[in-house]
């Protein structure tokens, strides 16, 4: 069982999982639930492991050492690890042509939680918080920086490519369902 909950867990990332939601899953009682995770937690103690598990938000996640944070600062800076994804590529693109805007606007533009890239631009310098939007909740707002900029061989925002909306349709749009191929 500990094998299941560490792999759920890690799945779960940063949103982890209640004690409640892992006597769900693993149709346990709460209390079996409860020692399952605080035995895993000391196994991770016991041994000389990266990861630990934090009560962290009413949830327990598994999280890297604190200890260890400078090796992960220089994964994060060296220059193999400077190629960004495609997912970060896109989230670029979106904050540098409509910021300020939150991870929210962010999510909503691309479908998808961007919670993970945009921590990985920040932690590369490549965006940064420049306030905070004045709504209930008040979410932070992003913006791409200077180092930005630098990695893209940009001096200044202005010349970033322009963005052509299409609008209408041009010679080249074609009818799927018809077919320019005739049967003799």
């Amino acid at each position: 069982m500990k094998g299941v909950l560490e792999g759920l867990l890690y799945v779960q990332g940063d949103l982890g999982l209640t004690i409640e939601q892992v006597s769900e899953i693993l149709e346990i009682t709460p209390d079996e639930a409860k020692e399952l995770v605080l035995s895993l937690k000391q196994d991770y103690i016991d041994q000389d492991r990266g990861l630990r598990i934090n009560y962290l938000g009413n949830s327990f996640k598994l999280t890297t050492k604190e200890e260890h944070k400078e090796y992960f600062k220089k994964l994060l800076t060296t220059s193999r690890n400077n190629t960004l994804s495609n997912q970060a590529l896109e989230t670029l693109a979106i904050i540098a042509y409509n910021e300020p805007l939150t991870r929210i606007d962010v999510d909503d533009i691309r479908g998808v939680d961007s919670t993970y890239v945009m921590r990985r631009l920040l932690a590369k310098g490549l965006i940064k918080e420049c306030g905070r939007k004045d709504i209930p909740g008040h979410p932070i707002l992003y913006k791409t920086t200077d180092e930005f900029l630098d990695y893209f061989g940009l001096s200044s925002k202005e010349d970033l490519p322009t963005i052509e909306v299409l609008t209408g349709e041009n010679d080249e749009d074609k009818d799927l369902f018809s077919s320019s191929y005739k049967e003799e």
